[in-house]
């Protein structure tokens, strides 16, 4: 099999279709998938409905609590839906359908119903998107027994995971960044090529520190480490792409080989998933670490509008690169 070049929109949008020919259970359900913008401004559901009918790709009322408890029970019924809720935040008006109802009805049933659902929600700081539709809420679902979660780094990333996540017999929140939508990247046409949930690849071998990402700032991350090569410091790049479960025997193996560690997130850093990862492989790895496990994330502050202020909350390339200097030093 060859690859193609796509974009993640297009990547994703290849996936669904693939899965939707593979099993007619397979449907998405989101506000206005069928328009002639395919669903929003970077194409995602462009001619599905031409190819499956309104049956299987179904636009929805503005209403994020209706989608999720539809795409619940209808999951619950035997079929395998993807619902869109666009962005992450819009997702917390339908919090209590995912984190309430699907996250623990096959336990709560003692395995006697499953919920194969699929729920995309968009992440990341875009441009002016400010303190409504900025918000990575990865931790949050991270945080929720019976949930899995993913975030897809690049364009064949986001298929082999989508495609995945269909296939999973257990709700999978499916983050996707929004810088990403039309970001290009090899894709295999191979329709039975998939990403295995849990395992992280890597994107940069080295020898001096561990950098651990995912999404957007797995990219940025591998920006870095390239950059500094020119300084002699050699950075081994880990892309989690699954975030629950996480790839510890992989992130062990490379901290292990290296003795540094830095996590690196676009969500606010309080409280975030690279706490997590620092204070597991610092519990367990603590011998083999040369120094102080460190992280770097988003302030604990609103996303701001102006660009001035949204400048310096970001987490750039430049941010990552002062932060492995110090770790090195």
């Amino acid at each position: 099999m060859t690859n193609n070049k796509m974009t993640h929109a297009s990547a994703v949008r290849e996936g669904l279709a693939e899965e939707m020919r593979r099993d007619p259970l397979v449907w998405a359900l989101g506000e206005d998938l069928s328009t002639a913008h395919g669903g929003t401004s970077a194409d995602q559901y462009r001619g599905l409905i031409d190819e499956f009918g309104e049956k299987r790709i179904v636009n929805t009322p503005i209403s994020e609590n209706t989608i999720m408890g539809a795409a619940v029970g209808a999951a619950v019924a035997g079929t395998r839906p993807v619902a869109d809720l666009r962005m992450a935040d819009f997702a917390m008006c339908a919090v209590d359908e995912l984190v309430n109802q699907a996250a623990k009805i096959r336990y709560m049933f003692g395995g006697q119903a499953r919920v194969p659902l699929v729920v995309r929600q968009a992440i990341g700081v875009r441009k002016g998107g400010a303190a409504q539709h900025s918000q990575s809420t990865e931790a949050w679902y991270i945080h929720t027994p019976g949930l899995v979660v993913v975030a897809p780094a690049t364009a064949a990333d986001a298929k082999g995971l989508m495609k995945s996540a269909i296939r999973a017999d257990d709700p999978v929140v499916y983050m996707e960044h929004k810088d990403l939508w039309m970001a290009e990247g090899e894709v295999s046409e191979d329709p039975e090529e998939l990403v295995e949930i849990g395992k992280a690849s890597i994107m940069k071998s080295g020898s001096d520190l561990t950098l651990v990402s995912w999404s957007k700032m797995a990219l940025l991350s591998l920006e870095a480490a390239k950059i500094l090569e020119v300084d002699n410091i050699s950075v081994e790049v880990i892309n989690l792409r699954s975030l629950w479960p996480w790839d510890k025997d992989l992130v062990y193996k490379s901290v292990s080989k290296t003795g540094r560690l830095l996590v690196a997130q676009e969500s606010v850093q309080v409280a975030g998933f690279g706490a997590e990862i620092s204070a597991d492989v610092t519990e367990n790895l603590n011998d083999q670490l040369k120094t102080h496990v460190r992280r770097i994330g988003a302030p604990r502050t609103p996303v701001p509008y102006a660009e001035t202020m949204e400048n310096e909350y970001r987490v750039t390339t430049e941010r990552i690169i002062e932060k492995v200097k110090e770790l090195m030093s």
